[in-house]
């Protein structure tokens, strides 16, 4: 189980979130598509920091932000006042893939439980009906 992050590291990781994603937004580079930022994770010695990212249109971006990670890391480096400016990796982020797997797992069994339910609701509404009838 990995320790939850300080505030400030908080603040640092949403800072660099922050000044990355509205700088890949000027960025004219066409193997990006359309990216979002999602998140950071900084290493507790501010030296290396992971940049999470989600693509909506299927293609890896992961080739052009390691070509513009050198302008990414200067804009931060003009934009924080931190002793050290964080060399910037990225990585496609775990939390949106998750969140599909636990969809489509939902999903499945919801489509058990209306299969399930189906003989039964359909015996409950003939029930009213035949005593209806006998009556």
């Amino acid at each position: 189980m990995s320790k939850q992050p300080s505030p400030r590291m908080r603040k640092v990781n949403e800072l660099i979130r922050e000044v990355v994603a509205d700088e890949v937004t000027r960025l004219k580079d066409p193997r990006l598509g359309f990216i979002t930022i999602t998140g950071a994770a900084t290493a507790p010695n501010l030296r290396n920091a992971t940049v999470f990212y989600s693509s909506i249109d299927g293609e890896d971006p992961q080739a052009g932000l390691e070509a513009a990670a050198a302008r990414l890391q200067g804009a931060l480096a003009r934009q924080a006042r931190l002793k050290y400016t964080p060399v910037l990796a990225f990585e496609v982020d775990p939390a949106i893939e998750a969140g599909l797997r636990m969809s489509k797992l939902l999903d499945e069994l919801g489509g058990e439980d209306e299969a399930d339910a189906g003989p039964d609701e359909s015996a409950a509404e003939e029930s009213p009906a035949t005593s209806e009838e006998e009556s």
